[in-house]
């Protein structure tokens, strides 16, 4: 490959969790190109664990908040990329306008960014905002499919996309069905906002407490069911995605159904409040959590929640053995046996099924309701109900040493893979035909390091640094990748990285 005759110069702010695919790929076009990159972070030994010894890629510490250190790096770049936590991009987007260079991060665009979009175009800088996977992949590939089926005349009545970052099947191995492959606080704090979304051509509005409802799941293609949760507020999106005669858009994550089931006992336990009341110095987790439960009413949560389900499953037995008794009773006497059943569904309403159905919905209700008896205990012993490890963390909140706790409890084990899912359901009508697509995505990730999390954030962000810097992608402004001179060129190298989508008429 022929050597650039301009070298130029790449600023990664961040070597975190999801950073580690990006900088082996930016090592390699370094390489490739003579290109010069920068990776920065307050942890100099994580950086230099990351980037080995290349002679174009230069490992560097740096205070983010020190505006002298920033814009030292800032300034040397042709192109900067953001990973730090989404509070800090603020601190770097300002420098990059001041010192003109274009940004590239993978998270949200919020609205103290949207106040300089005018200075970022006067200036013909890009900043390219949430070019990660959940925001970023999603956009792209909802946006290339949307697009599709715009040019062949069709409408698009319904929206659905669906994404999480989740745990491979063979790596699967708690009650929570889940581990960290990102931002723990992120984790934590995911839904604290509630969500907005249309359903039908209502606008839906669900608080924190409602959203882990496990009500919604769909079925993913080779992997079965998945429950999901709507994300913050889905509504913004449908101007960007020119949907906003859809009846139905919403934006999902999505987890194991046990997940969503104890996530919910979580927040009712008021596990995720954010005021500092605990001193944990010397407070081991076993401690912590009595004195919470203690204080929130443990005791009498539990044996409702319990109570609640063995009545239930309690009544779905007698029900089921009357109907069996009524069977039998009718064949001694001669009679066929009614094939029908009238009964009271989990809604209070009366509904009539078949005899088989209903002994099938009988055993599967009892099913139900026993498994999630017995999983509320099990997912929060798992936490450690009865552990002696010392948090040491000085005055937190519960949501801190929840934090602590998942670190602890949920960390990705060397040889673990983590899996990245991601699935858009499109309705539409061409004419007076009616047609659905369903899209999805399924990549695994290699081990602890190089996750499927990391393959699908930061790959995206060096493909598009990449781009704009050969001079591929000539857009100007603030922008997030809802346009095809920025998607196509960026989903097509992605394909040869193993990220590819399927799709099928449904």
């Amino acid at each position: 490959m022929p050597v650039e005759l301009t070298s130029k110069h790449i600023v990664l702010f961040g070597a975190g969790k999801s950073s580690s695919v990006l900088i082996d790929y930016l090592k390699q076009l370094a390489a490739a190109k003579n290109w010069q990159v920068t990776v920065a972070d307050n942890d100099l030994r994580l950086v230099q664990q990351k980037v080995g010894t290349h002679k174009n890629v230069t490992a560097a510490s740096v205070d983010i908040t020190n505006a002298e250190e920033r814009k030292k790096y800032i300034g040397s770049a042709d192109i900067v990329i953001s990973l730090m936590p989404a509070h800090l991009h603020y601190l770097v987007a300002v420098d990059c306008i001041e010192l003109k260079k274009h940004l590239l991060t993978a998270s949200y665009m919020d609205d103290n960014i949207k106040k300089h979009a005018k200075a970022i175009k006067q200036n013909n800088l890009l900043f390219l905002y949430e070019m990660g996977l959940d925001p970023g992949i999603d956009h792209m590939s909802a946006m290339q499919l949307i697009h599709s089926i715009k040019e062949k005349g069709g409408r698009i009545i319904s929206f659905k996309s669906h994404c999480g970052g989740l745990i491979a099947p063979e790596s699967d191995d708690n009650p929570w069905h889940y581990k960290i492959s990102w931002n723990p606080r992120n984790i934590i704090m995911a839904g604290k906002a509630g969500a907005v979304y249309k359903e039908h051509g209502e606008t839906v509005t669900l608080k924190y407490e409602e959203l882990f409802s496990g009500k919604h799941g769909i079925d993913v293609p080779g992997l079965g069911w998945y429950a999901f949760y709507a994300n913050r507020d889905s509504l913004g999106y449908m101007s960007l995605y020119n949907l906003e005669e859809a009846e139905t858009f919403m934006r999902t994550t999505l987890r194991h159904p046990d997940f969503c089931f104890g996530w919910k006992n979580i927040v009712d336990l008021k596990l995720t409040n954010e005021e500092k009341v605990y001193e944990t110095d010397g407070l081991t987790i076993s401690s912590f959590f009595r004195q919470h439960f203690e204080k929130h009413g443990f005791g009498e949560w539990l044996t409702q929640l319990l109570s609640s389900r063995l009545e239930y499953a309690k009544k779905m037995m007698e029900q089921l053995m009357n109907l069996m008794q009524a069977e039998q009773d009718a064949i001694s006497e001669g009679e066929e046996p009614d094939d029908d059943f009238m009964m009271i569904d989990e809604k209070g309403e009366l509904t009539t099924l078949n005899v088989d159905d209903v002994k099938s919905k009988a055993a599967e209700s009892v099913a139900v309701q026993m498994h999630e008896a017995n999983l509320t205990l099990k997912q929060l012993f798992f936490l450690g109900l009865n552990d002696d490890t010392p948090i040491n963390k000085g005055l937190c909140s519960a949501a801190d040493i929840m934090q602590f706790v998942a670190e602890q409890k949920l960390a990705l084990q060397p040889d673990d893979k983590d899996m990245i899912v991601m699935l858009h359901e499109i309705e539409y009508e061409t004419g007076e035909k009616k047609s659905a697509v369903k899209s999805w995505l399924v990549v695994k990730g290699d081990d602890n390091i190089h996750t499927a999390m990391a393959k699908t954030v930061g790959l995206p962000l060096g493909i598009a640094a990449k781009l704009i810097l050969e001079g591929k992608i000539k857009e100007t402004g603030l922008l997030i990748p809802n346009l095809a001179s920025i998607y196509q060129p960026v989903l097509e190298e992605l394909k040869q990285h193993g990220i590819a989508f399927n799709e099928e008429e449904v």
